[in-house]
């Protein structure tokens, strides 16, 4: 193990540095995923772009790093790849998720409390 395998294997074990890389590979996994099926259906951005309704440098963008990519954004890039979008919840496990309650109204505003 190199220095920069124990430097990575320390900040893991922040939970808000693991918290963030998670999230991180999260959102590249997406990008890989659209790369892949373009590919698979020999097709370049430029032609995925215009299935899509949208420009090449935006799919371009979001495969290599997708981020704050909208669901109606994903909606027409699965259409144009001939798929259809699936979310799934999935459980968290051996970790305590912040969850937000509506606790009261005060005026116009309205106080949300994040609890573990």
């Amino acid at each position: 193990m190199n220095r920069l395998d124990r430097y990575i294997e320390r900040q893991m074990q922040a939970p808000e540095m693991r918290d963030l890389i998670e999230k991180e590979i999260a959102g590249l996994q997406v990008g890989i995923m659209i790369a892949r099926l373009r590919e698979a259906l020999k097709m370049n951005q430029t032609q995925l772009a215009a299935r899509a309704g949208m420009n090449a440098s935006k799919i371009s963008k979001i495969e290599s790093s997708p981020k704050n990519v909208t669901l109606n954004t994903l909606t027409r890039i699965a259409r144009a790849l001939n798929r259809r979008v699936k979310i799934d919840f999935v459980r968290v496990s051996g970790r305590s998720v912040a969850v937000a309650h509506k606790r009261e109204t005060v005026g116009h505003k309205r106080r949300v409390a994040l609890t573990r």
